[in-house]
């Protein structure tokens, strides 16, 4: 077979391709399940252009795990910094959070399900960046703590029932289905909150809080997508 593209314009895309493909695979049939051969044949290379595409059948799990980490943390970092009270940081990286999690159902999967697969190393790699992502809520929650927003609390026990609310979305969540992001955030928030609030604060004034600061800046942080360097 002739040697696939180099590092021009396509290079790029079909190795993003190869990755969304393998994710899908790896979430209906499993990391250790799925051989060389099937993502070969989905994929429509032969196993030695494959390789040069990606390197090796981990790489592939660990660019899936970064196209979920990575843009996410990138993202949280940013809504931590606003200028804006707390409460309200918290709801955008809910939805946020929402938003990637309904998008990259297959990533998400993989992500919370064959990340054991990954080699001591990459594991590592990956672990390191959750808990990342956990100290940018842990954080935020202690800001709301100390702006009198939310009571006193255990802000690790916080953050946990804030991501185990959202993480587990992925399990019945459908992109066309009833609830959209935004509307799942509303209603997590919204039930969250009411259990943080301190004694005087009244969580029902975040929505149309949170609709003014979007409406009045309109460069929010988002999710963009990684650009994998070639393997």
């Amino acid at each position: 077979m002739p040697r696939p593209p180099g590092h021009g314009s396509g290079f790029e895309p079909r190795r993003r391709e190869i990755i969304d493909t393998a994710a899908e695979l790896f979430a209906r049939r499993g990391y250790a399940a799925t051989g060389i051969t099937e993502i070969c044949e989905a994929v429509g290379l032969a196993r030695g252009a494959l390789y040069y595409y990606i390197g090796s059948k981990e790489q592939l799990l660990v660019e899936i795990q970064s196209a979920v980490l990575v843009p996410l943390l990138a993202a949280a970092r940013e809504i931590a910094e606003l200028r804006v009270r707390p409460v309200v940081r918290l709801r955008l990286l809910s939805e946020l959070l929402l938003e990637q999690i309904v998008l990259q159902l297959d990533h998400i999967w993989v992500y919370e399900h064959d990340y054991r697969q990954l080699s001591v190393e990459n594991q590592a790699t990956l672990v390191a960046q959750r808990h990342s992502f956990e100290d940018v809520v842990a954080e935020l929650l202690a800001a709301a703590v100390e702006a009198g927003e939310f009571r006193e609390m255990d802000v690790r026990l916080g953050m946990l029932q804030f991501l185990n609310m959202h993480n587990h979305t992925y399990q019945w969540v459908r992109p066309s289905g009833r609830w959209n992001a935004a509307h799942l955030s509303e209603q997590y928030c919204a039930t969250l909150f009411r259990g943080f609030a301190a004694a005087g604060f009244d969580p029902s004034t975040i929505e149309a809080e949170t609709a003014r600061y979007r409406a009045a800046n309109d460069d929010l942080p988002t999710l963009r997508a990684v650009t994998a360097a070639p393997a």
